[in-house]
């Protein structure tokens, strides 16, 4: 049986991967641990094969006075829980990093993309990939996860205010974008993969295909009974406005496809079960 560790009681990856793994109930053991305070200092890690450590600083409007906060906890803290991890005998530490570690706003990120984060999320969290890397051995795995988007039932950031948009416009801009996303349980099966082959590495998992934004509302508005008229009257005007706001939604923004793959399907509901799961809860 595995024993996890997972940081933060309260995060929703973290607590999306519990649900998930106790589905599997002779495999895996999960503990949680806050990392809000020093007590965390005081836990013995030695029980433990793996840590993941999915706790830090997100989906908070950055300024000059919490640009700070940024480095100490996503960076700082991230690297004194994998140092203590090593030292007590842990034997994997996955650490959940962002696609915001790249810095594009549009088009597709490939192999040859540079890491030019523009935020303080950003640069905070490959500036701990690269410390906590940095201290990786033989006897201590590192797995540095990348995801794009996270959408499911109960999820923060843009996927809730997409849909509180889509359940209000009577209609919405038809544009054939593409965006990399992951739904929740795919991450989760992937972390599972993960931590049964105990792999070391950097991953980019998303969703087999790509999202339409366009799509996705239709499909949220089915699902919820309502009906939204799509529109190409909006289009020129959409695609000539440089907007962060708007890129983000109508924009491109995908990892190439190639550096997804795993050697385990992860992709286990396509993107229209996800929506019936993530509005529904059913297929």
């Amino acid at each position: 049986m595995k024993k996890i560790l997972i940081t933060g009681k309260s995060g929703y990856i973290g607590l999306s991967l519990d649900k998930w793994l106790k589905n599997y109930p002779n495999k895996y053991s999960i503990d949680f641990i806050s990392v809000r305070d020093d007590e965390w200092e005081k836990v013995t890690f030695s029980n433990y094969d793996v840590v993941f450590h999915a706790a830090g600083i997100a989906h908070i409007k950055e300024t000059e006075k919490n640009a700070d906060l940024y480095y100490l906890v996503n960076r700082d803290l991230s690297y004194q829980l994998a140092q203590k991890a090593k030292a007590e005998g842990v034997s994997q530490f996955i650490f959940l990093s962002s696609m915001s570690v790249y810095g594009v706003e549009k088009g597709v990120i490939d192999k040859s993309t540079p890491l030019e984060p523009k935020s303080h999320y950003g640069k905070s969290k490959l500036q701990a990939e690269k410390l906590i890397t940095s201290i990786e051995d033989k006897e201590f795995k590192v797995a540095i996860l990348r995801p794009p988007m996270i959408y499911g039932k109960g999820c923060k950031g843009n996927y809730p205010r997409l849909v509180n948009l889509a359940l209000r416009l009577p209609f919405f801009p038809k544009i054939n974008n593409k965006r990399s996303m992951i739904f929740i349980d795919n991450l989760c099966e992937f972390i599972r993969l993960l931590i049964t082959d105990c792999s070391r590495g950097l991953y980019l998992p998303q969703n087999g295909d790509y999202v339409c934004t366009s799509e996705m509302v239709r499909l949220i508005t089915e699902v919820n009974g309502k009906e939204i008229k799509m529109t190409e009257l909006f289009n020129p005007i959409v695609r000539h406005l440089n907007v962060k706001t708007i890129n983000k939604v109508f924009g491109d923004l995908a990892y190439e496809k190639t550096l997804s793959h795993y050697n385990g399907n992860y992709n286990l509901y396509d993107f229209k079960s996800s929506i019936l799961l993530t509005e529904r809860g059913e297929k």
